[in-house]
């Protein structure tokens, strides 16, 4: 079992910056993915940005330039650096473990930007 514990969510206005972050304890396994999801309200949940701990990325178009994935394997933790930060950010995000044998959420942490 993997359980992940999100911290670093708010309010801010437009244009300012937040860092989110996401500690996985438990059953961790060498090579697994750490991502961070978000729900707009009235949205779907969509991916927002990923790390492998190989250290392949990948980022929603509508963030990049914007925000920045990163880990600390570890201390089994992935950050998101979030600036520039725009309204249609706002949402739910959610941290995401993935390996071979599981696929585990966090609560998720709210982020509101104000225009």
């Amino acid at each position: 079992q993997v359980h992940l514990v999100e911290s670093g969510g708010g309010v801010v206005q437009a244009g300012g910056s937040l860092r989110l972050s996401c500690a996985a304890f438990g059953s961790i396994r060498s090579n697994n993915d750490m991502n961070w999801y978000r729900q707009a309200p009235g949205k779907q949940r969509e991916l927002v940005a990923s790390k492998s701990s190989r250290g392949n990325t990948n980022y929603a178009d509508s963030v990049k330039e914007r925000f920045t994935i990163s880990r600390d394997n570890a201390k089994n933790t992935v950050y998101l650096q979030m600036n520039s930060l725009k309204p249609e950010d706002t949402g739910v995000y959610y941290c995401n473990f993935r390996d071979s044998y599981m696929n585990t959420w966090g609560k998720g942490t709210l982020v509101t930007v104000s225009s």
